[in-house]
Parts: structure tokens; C-alpha cells; sequence
């Protein structure tokens, strides 16, 4: 059923939380439908492919959830108004100034293909010499070539989805957001997508959508223009092979210079909207074998016909919903999210949109990680045993057995197949979400028709030192008899330099009974010891955000780190770890400061103890900018090793080193919670183990 209007505009209502989830589950189906084949001509696609209305990854051998800019920095540039309160004056700047706390340069998010070729680099590479948005992506700065290309249109529908009911604020948020890196008709593009999205909650009428969205930019624009025809074309003929001519001949590459302009492929996303008929396969079709940039085009159709009809956008279409099964990459320097899926981010665009009405967050099942609130969803479970069946019934994950046994699984950390990410363009960078120390708990029961007892108990998997993953279970686990239920608690287990990759139950019972999973989640700091791998394996490595120039781990120490320019960290961990002590033995060869950080949340936002050129330990506290909470004088020499020690504590700071004591209180806007790891200004540090522990 789709939801009422009325109600979706509402960010409190059940219906705008469901329309949120359909929105971002047809971005991320798009662009997992289109990805494999960006940049094909719609020639190419209909020589080799046929008209494509299914995934085509295995064709291609890669995976079919993949890391991707389209996704990245849709989810992850709207943190800019979390970060900044929510305030609905949020500017452009701030926004930019998101881009260089979440972007590791050449790593994360964007294609980085160099000034003046990836708009997205050249808009980077002005915000960190200092030019703030909009001018960062200004075409008096870039050029209109540069500044016309994709980028503002495909990163849009986080921040569309904020505002329901409400295109022109949607269209005024598009600016916002785009112009940190376009300008011109990108811009248009841009405003044209957030205003049909946030149309699409109050509106299905896809006629009446346009509409609206059109009247929003200038009426002699390129884009208004395009618009026009395409529709003009599909009113006069309904075969979109004919529109897809008149597109190539009237709006082609050849026309709109770059490598990849925006006009181009909004008008690909026009022809699959009106000839679509609403049908989310077949606009799916038509937008991916129309060509050109098939991931992007087809991720904001995904999202518009999402919003549109709800989830009932996808009753007829099962096969591209349920393999995904709500699975999504985040690859950024605030790690401990990039393991997400799309439950978790349409509770942070919900939340968000929410706390700009004036409303509280809402935080299911008492903020599970893992709540199966939303119809359908899954969050990322799969079971080992194609046999066993997996499905949301009634808010929980119904498990039922294909044999006497089965494994039941979701993803906590980079999968093994992650370096084919790597390979095509897009980096995973992430931190594992659980560690040793944690404690996981989650709620179970068993049906009462089943036929007999099911034992369930909780099982990780970590890689080994050689990258191969070992299987670790609890033990007792819990017996439950038809039509009751158990509460599973487990402190993981010290788990040396061992990344955790997935977490789940591991089931014993008959085939054809039904174990229903209610939550799961876990809380604590945790109780770990990080050093260099000792095997042949890489993701020890991997584990952590590498935001440094080099990171050689050749050398004896541990961890030998190096920024040439600026300021670098590497860090493990995620917004959970909030009270907790790191500490590690390290010595400076030459920097101007250099130490360790905790609740790091990105590239500019954390807490330090560092020793600073000049002689001085300082506690330290960065949010854009580098803030010195306390310092004393210390002779400190270059080589020569020190214990540091940071304790956080709610807004307590605590820091030692070179036999000095420093504290801090932090009243103005403090830190929460974040990930540990190490931080150098401008020179090396070199460290031995790091160690990360509960406060006493």
C-alpha cells in the first residue's frame, strides 16, 4: 500500500519513515544496477547487454554490493548538519568544510581524477588551500566546464529526503550543498532532482512533480530547456528509443563538453521518468540501457520512484530488492560507519529531518544496532546454508532452518572480496565496527509451532594473521522451547590484531523451525591491543583510516607514520567508543606535533595528547580547527621514546607524558564518542603497541 500523502510529510509520521527508507533502498538499488557498466554508450549496452532490468555484476565478476562515489557522498556530506547542530542556517562553507573532515585526500568518496578533470579534486584541492565554498566550485574559479559536470546532482538525495512536502527549501539545500563544488546548470540539475524528491512525498502525479520542480530554476536554462523537449518527445511518441535519439542528437556528450556533464544524463533521467510509467523496472531499464553515467542516472531514478510509492515500489520486483539486502558501503574517514546499511541511514536522515522540525530522535528497540523496524528490512543477515530462508516478519528476522544447523551472519567489517573495490576505483576505507572488549546482546525467540527445541548461540569470524577468517562461538548459547525466549549476552574475547568481519547466530535445531531475531547490538570501550601483523595477511592494516602520506611498515616500530604537509591521523573504531584510555610508547624523529587521539570522528575532528614543537605537551581538541586545552613546558627531545596515556571521560580530559600531567574540561560542544589512533602535524611518529582499554 503507498503511503498517504498527507502523513509523509510529517517527519514524524510512520509514513515519511517508510517513504525515507524507499527512498534510499531505490539509490543504492540503481546504482548497483548501473555501476557495472558506467560510462558505456547506450550502443554498447544494447550490442552486448540487451536492455538491462537485472544485475549484471556476475557477467562482469565483481561483487554485487560495491563501494561507489554515488552512495558515499549521498549519505555522508548531510553529517555536516549533525555536526553543526542541525542549525538550519547551515551555509555552503560549512558544508565544505565537511568535505575535508569525511574525504581522506586520494582515498575516500570521490573519483579522484586530478585538478581540472574530477570536478569533486578540484573543489577539494580549493578548500584545502583555503577558498570556502560556493566559491570552491565556482565557475569564475573552475571554469563552466568543470563546474557543469554530475557531481552536485548525484550526491543530492540525502539531503533532499530532509525536507518532505517542501520543494523549494529542497531546491534552496541544493544550492547549499552543491555549490561547494559546481555551479550553473549542475547546480540547476541538482535542484530539479531535490525538488521532485521532496514533491514526491505529497505528490505522484509525475506530470504535476515536473511541474513543480521546473518552475524552481530559471526558465532559459539549458536545463529547464531539456526538460521541455523530453517531454515534448514523449508526448508525441511514447517509444523511448526515439527519445533516447533525440537526447543523443539534441544533448550528447558531443555537445556538452567534459567528462561527464550534467545535461547529458539529466535528460537520460527525464526520458526513464516519463516513459517509465512509474514502474520501477522498467525505469530501471530504461535509464541504465540509455547509457552514459548508467549508476548516478539510475540511482536518483531509484530514489525518486522510492519516495514516490513507498516500498510498494518494490512488491513486483523481489530479485533486485532482496539480494541487496540493505547492504551499503560508506568509505570515509569516520570508519566506524562505513560498515552501514540502509535501515542505519534512513534512521540518520529521518533523525536529522526530525531535529529540523523540532522533534526527538527516535531510536528503536532501545538504539539496537540491528532492529528490523522497517518492512522488509533485513540488515545485511545472511545465512551459510542457501537452504535456510531468511525474511522480516512483524519487526524481527525470521530464521528458518533448510537442514538441522545453520550460520546467520551480517557484515561488521570489510568483506574479502574488498580488494576488487580497490581495483575499480573505489577504495573501502573502514574500520571493523565490534572489537574485543565489547559486549554483544541480543533477543531471541522460537515460534511455538516449532517442533522441537532450537539452540542458538552468538559466533564472529575474524582474519587471521594470513586474511583468513576463523569462526569463534560462544559458549553456553541458549535453548529455547517452542514459544519462548532468551536474551544472549557475550563479551568478546581478547583477539589479537584480529579484525572482526561479520558477527550472527549460529542455530541448531530441525528443519523447517523458525528462530526469530529481535535485536541485536553492543555497548562498552573496548579491551584490545593493536600492533603490526605478524602473517602474510593485509587487513590488520586495513583496519585502520590510513590519513596519513605514508605509512611504512617496514621499520621495527610498530607503526611508523609520516605527514609531509598538514596534519595526518590513523585511527580504529567508531562513534560507540566514548570513555576509554589509549595509550602507546612513541618517539618523534621530527614533526611539529605529534601524540596520540581519541573519539576521532574524521580527518578534523578529534582529541590529542601531543608533544609540540617548542617543548610543550598539549591536550588538544580539533573541530576544523586545532584548539590547545592545556599545555605545560616539557624537555622533549627528538628519538627519544615516550609513554603518552589520553583518558576521555563524558567532557573530562586527561593526558600524560614526558612526566607531565595535563587535564582539561570540556564544556563547549564536546566530543561524544569516536575512534583511537595516532595523529602527526607536518613530520613522523614512530609508536609501538597501542592500547585501548575501559576506563577504571
Amino acid at each position: 500500500m503507498i503511503p498517504s500523502p498527507v502523513a509523509a510529510a510529517d517527519p514524524g509520521s510512520p509514513a515519511y519513515l517508510e517513504r525515507v527508507y524507499a527512498g534510499v533502498l531505490g539509490k543504492i538499488i540503481g546504482v548497483y544496477l548501473g555501476r557495472p557498466f558506467e560510462g558505456w554508450t547506450h550502443e554498447k549496452i544494447l550490442a552486448e547487454l540487451g536492455e538491462v532490468d537485472r544485475y549484471v555484476h556476475e557477467r562482469f565478476t565483481v561483487p554485487l554490493v560495491v563501494t561507489d562515489d554515488d552512495i558515499a557522498g549521498t549519505f555522508t556530506f548531510p553529517r555536516a548538519l549533525e555536526d553543526n547542530g542541525f542549525d538550519p542556517n547551515l551555509t555552503p562553507a560549512q558544508i565544505g568544510d565537511a568535505w575535508l573532515n569525511y574525504l581522506i585526500d586520494r582515498r575516500t568518496v570521490l573519483w579522484w581524477g586530478g585538478m581540472g578533470v574530477s570536478t569533486e579534486h578540484t573543489a577539494f584541492l580549493r578548500l584545502q588551500d583555503g577558498i570556502r565554498a560556493p566559491e570552491s566550485g565556482s565557475i569564475a574559479l573552475n571554469g563552466t566546464t568543470v563546474a557543469e559536470q554530475i557531481g552536485a546532482q548525484i550526491f543530492i538525495d540525502g539531503w533532499a529526503m530532509l525536507f518532505p512536502g517542501d520543494p523549494e527549501k529542497a531546491a534552496d539545500w541544493a544550492r547549499r550543498a552543491g555549490s561547494v563544488s559546481h555551479d550553473g546548470e549542475a547546480i540547476h540539475g541538482a535542484q530539479v532532482i531535490a525538488a521532485l524528491e521532496a514533491q514526491a512525498f505529497v505528490e505522484r502525479d509525475m506530470n504535476a512533480l515536473l511541474d513543480t520542480a521546473v518552475r524552481l530554476i530559471p526558465a532559459d536554462s539549458t536545463i529547464a530547456r531539456l526538460i521541455h523537449d523530453v517531454r515534448e518527445w514523449h508526448a508525441t511518441n511514447d517509444d523511448w528509443y526515439a527519445t533516447r535519439a533525440k537526447i543523443g542528437a539534441s544533448y550528447g556528450y558531443d555537445r556538452f563538453p567534459g567528462n561527464c556533464h550534467v545535461v547529458p544524463n539529466h535528460a537520460l533521467i527525464i526520458m526513464a521518468l516519463v516513459h517509465g510509467n512509474g514502474d520501477f523496472r522498467r525505469s530501471q531499464m530504461i535509464v541504465n540501457t540509455g547509457g552514459w553515467d548508467t549508476d548516478c542516472n539510475a540511482g536518483n531514478v531509484g530514489a525518486i520512484l522510492g519516495i514516490r510509492d513507498g516500498l510498494a515500489a518494490f512488491v513486483d520486483v523481489p530479485d533486485l530488492r532482496d539480494p541487496v539486502a540493505d547492504k551499503l558501503y560508506l568509505s570515509t574517514a569516520e570508519g566506524g560507519r562505513s560498515i552501514s546499511d540502509a535501515v542505519q541511514e534512513t534512521y540518520r536522515l529521518v533523525n536529522a529531518a526530525r531535529a529540523l522540525a523540532g522533534q526527538e530522535a527516535i531510536a528503536p528497540k532501545g538504539g539496537a544496532r540491528f532492529h528490523f523496524s522497517l518492512p522488509g528490512s533485513t540488515q545485511g543477515f545472511t545465512a551459510d546454508d542457501p537452504a535456510t530462508v531468511i525474511a522480516n516478519s512483524d519487526e524481527r528476522l525470521a530464521i528458518t532452518l533448510g537442514g538441522d544447523q545453520a550460520i546467520v551472519t551480517t557484515p561488521t567489517f570489510a568483506p574479502e572480496e574488498s580488494s576488487v573495490f580497490r581495483q575499480r576505483g573505489y577504495r573501502l576505507v573502514a574500520s571493523p565496527t565490534l572489537h574485543p572488549g565489547q559486549t554483544v546482546e541480543t533477543h531471541v525467540a522460537a515460534l511455538a509451532t516449532n517442533r522441537g527445541p532450537l539452540t542458538a548461540r552468538l559466533v564472529l569470524r575474524a582474519y587471521d594473521e594470513d586474511d583468513a577468517l576463523q569462526e569463534i562461538t560462544a559458549s553456553p548459547g541458549a535453548t529455547l522451547a517452542q514459544g519462548t525466549d532468551a536474551t544472549l549476552s557475550w563479551t568478546v574475547p581478547v583477539l589479537p590484531n584480529q579484525p572482526i568481519q561479520q558477527v550472527g547466530l549460529a542455530i541448531e535445531g530441525q528443519a523447517g523451525d523458525t528462530l526469530l531475531l529481535d535485536r541485536m547490538g553492543w555497548s562498552g570501550a573496548p579491551e584490545t591491543t593493536f600492533r603490526k601483523g605478524r602473517g602474510r595477511g593485509v587487513q590488520w592494516k586495513e583496519a585502520w583510516i590510513d590519513g596519513v602520506d605514508l605509512w611504512e611498515d617496514r621499520f621495527r616500530p610498530e607503526f611508523h607514520i609520516v605527514q609531509n604537509r598538514g596534519t595526518g591521523l590513523i585511527a580504529q573504531g567508531s562513534e560507540s567508543w566514548t570513555d576509554y584510555t589509549i595509550s602507546t610508547t612513541a618517539s618523534i624523529p621530527l614533526a611539529d606535533s605529534a601524540g596520540v587521539a581519541a573519539r576521532i570522528g574524521g580527518m578534523r575532528r578529534y582529541y590529542a595528547l601531543v608533544l609540540a614543537k617548542g617543548g610543550t605537551a598539549q591536550l588538544v581538541k580539533c573541530v576544523n580547527e586545532r584548539i590547545v586545552l592545556a599545555e605545560a613546558p616539557v624537555g622533549w627531545e627528538v628519538d627519544m621514546s615516550y609513554e603518552f596515556a589520553l583518558t576521555v571521560e563524558g567532557n573530562h580530559l586527561r593526558g600524560t607524558v614526558a612526566g607531565v600531567t595535563l587535564e582539561a574540561t570540556d564544556d563547549a560542544h564536546p566530543l561524544r564518542g569516536g575512534a583511537a589512533g595516532l595523529v602527526v602535524e607536518a613530520g613522523a611518529l614512530e609508536a609501538g603497541e597501542i592500547m585501548v582499554h575501559p576506563n577504571a
